[in-house]
């Protein structure tokens, strides 16, 4: 990878604003856009005002997500709104340009301009690095909203994967009696040979009342009414699945369970730690197309 790049930060959260900045101090100039005043004295960091230079970028970093509803660019720490296709209409298929969760509304928008934007979020790198943050950020829950400690408590952990096994061994750690729900046969013995109890996921209804603590990271319908009925009512119960979520809100709002759904946890918890892991994947990207 080149030593010094041209990089601009275009929209985000926290995560892009200290992305930004640590991208600053390895020596590369970086410009942001959409991503407020920067909060780093470091004369190689320029908040833009206007898309007037970034054709000289060597790549364009968008947000995670790009565009919320309505085309707009994803820019909460903006005081103004930007719509996404402008800014495509700036860049050249010579740029390298990375997002995180292109969905393929974006995606199409890029290709009919020549472009290919880049999914960092589909990295396996930056997916484990941001399942720390995810497994922390549910105790840091746990811990707030439960009336009794982590250590006794029962916990169920739906699904095993990244978020899941590091979930499960967070709490495991602080004294809590765990149990992991999977639909993989590997994952169930994976689990059991950690240590936790396991049951097959199709076989939920009816062994879910003992628990005071339910963490689901499936991130499809695994929480229904029939399910939901056999839940305590004082169950905490924290959905950290990306969208559609694991639980049904309607039924468990009906039936007056506590839901959280506990989206982007990283950016939230731990916003320096999740830049930083952007960072390292675009680098990783970089190096892999030769810049």
């Amino acid at each position: 990878m080149k030593h010094e790049l041209n990089i601009w930060v275009v929209g985000g959260d926290l995560r892009q604003e200290k992305l930004s900045q640590l991208l600053a101090e390895d020596g590369h100039t970086v410009h942001t856009y959409a991503l407020g005043e920067p909060q780093d004295s470091n004369p190689a960091l320029t908040a833009e005002t206007s898309l007037r230079r970034i054709d000289k970028a060597d790549c364009v970093v968008l947000p995670l997500t790009i565009s919320n509803s309505g085309g707009l660019l994803n820019a909460p720490l903006s005081l103004s709104e930007y719509t996404l296709e402008p800014i495509l209409d700036r860049l050249s298929p010579q740029q390298f340009l990375c997002g995180g969760r292109v969905d393929p509304e974006v995606q199409a928008l890029a290709r009919a301009r020549g472009l290919t934007i880049h999914d960092y979020f589909a990295r396996e790198e930056l997916a484990i690095s941001n399942a720390v943050p995810t497994a922390e950020g549910a105790v840091q829950l746990a811990m707030e909203h439960l009336p009794i400690t982590i250590h006794g408590a029962k916990v169920l952990i739906i699904g095993f994967g990244r978020v899941g096994r590091l979930t499960a061994q967070r709490f495991q750690a602080m004294g809590a009696r765990v149990s992991v729900a999977a639909r993989k046969y590997d994952q169930l013995a994976w689990a059991q040979a950690m240590g936790f109890g396991g049951e097959h996921l199709s076989n939920l209804k009816g062994w879910l009342c003992g628990y005071d603590l339910i963490v689901n990271t499936v991130p499809a319908q695994v929480l229904g009414r029939e399910e939901l009925e056999d839940i305590k009512p004082d169950c905490l119960i924290l959905d950290l699945a990306s969208k559609p979520g694991g639980v049904d809100l309607g039924a468990a709002g009906a039936l007056g369970l506590t839901v959280i759904w506990a989206l982007s946890l990283p950016g939230k918890v731990a916003p320096v730690t999740a830049g930083a892991a952007i960072r390292d994947t675009i680098y990783n990207m970089l190096r892999e197309i030769g810049m």
